[in-house]
């Protein structure tokens, strides 16, 4: 599939690790140009990098008016940046825990995807795809802020793909099962390991397996599928 981005800009929010940093890689394997937009230093060689916040929609917008200015029009998004939270029962989670997981997970998403639609649709062309999880399809205990938030993504997701069903911007997002990524590290191993024993493929997925499916999502090759949540749960969720 080289080739397949060839002469295409993209934005990948998260992008220094984990599943933003394999998407990185394989976009840029495939001939694009990216650039990542992170709370950290660091990320894939050849990807010009940015610092920035996701819950602030100002370094968002900045970020996107330099990526334009020097990479050209930004073609793709990829919504990654996102963290669990602390493993908490629902009464053991602060105002403060609540807040911070809904204001990376949930406001990130929609404040990138708000700041990149103007300049899409105003070029009829776009894909945008966000990362969800199985635990916003169907909830994960220990975790009532991640599960709301993803569930936002979902939900924003059908919403903003229903918005732009008309241009040639299309919206869809991913729901996967536990990854094998750093973010396991901020999980207990009891939550991890509940987490895998709901996967009939009895193993973690692989970050180059979830690359791959963004990948298709945003290229041309995905041109009648818009506002849809795509399953990667080794058999988990089937819906």
């Amino acid at each position: 599939m080289r080739g397949r981005f060839t002469g295409r800009v993209a934005l990948v929010t998260g992008g220094a690790s984990g599943i933003g940093a394999g998407v990185v890689e394989r976009l840029l394997g495939e001939g694009g140009k990216v650039a990542t937009l992170d709370v950290v230093e660091g990320g894939p060689e050849g990807a010009l990098a940015f610092l920035g916040d996701v819950r602030r929609s100002e370094e968002i917008a900045a970020a996107v008016e330099r990526i334009e200015s020097e990479l050209g029009p930004l073609d793709v998004l990829v919504c990654c940046a996102g963290i669990t939270g602390d493993s908490l029962r629902t009464v053991d989670v602060s105002d403060e825990e609540w807040r911070r997981v809904l204001a990376i997970n949930a406001d990130g998403v929609f404040f990138s995807n708000r700041a990149v639609i103007p300049r899409m649709t105003a070029r009829n062309y776009g894909r945008i795809v966000n990362v969800a999880s199985i635990a916003g399809k169907e909830g994960n205990p220990m975790a009532a802020a991640y599960s709301a938030s993803k569930a936002a993504v979902i939900a924003l997701t059908k919403a903003i793909g229903k918005d732009l069903a008309g241009t040639n911007v299309l919206v869809n997002c991913i729901a996967p099962a536990v990854i094998e990524t750093p973010l396991l590290e901020q999980m207990s191993e009891e939550h991890v390991r509940y987490m895998i024993e709901k996967i009939p493929m009895g193993r973690l997925g692989q970050v180059g397996e979830v690359a791959a499916l963004v990948a298709w999502l945003a290229s041309e090759e995905c041109s009648f599928s818009t506002g849809a949540t795509y399953d990667i749960s080794g058999g988990r969720a089937v819906y």
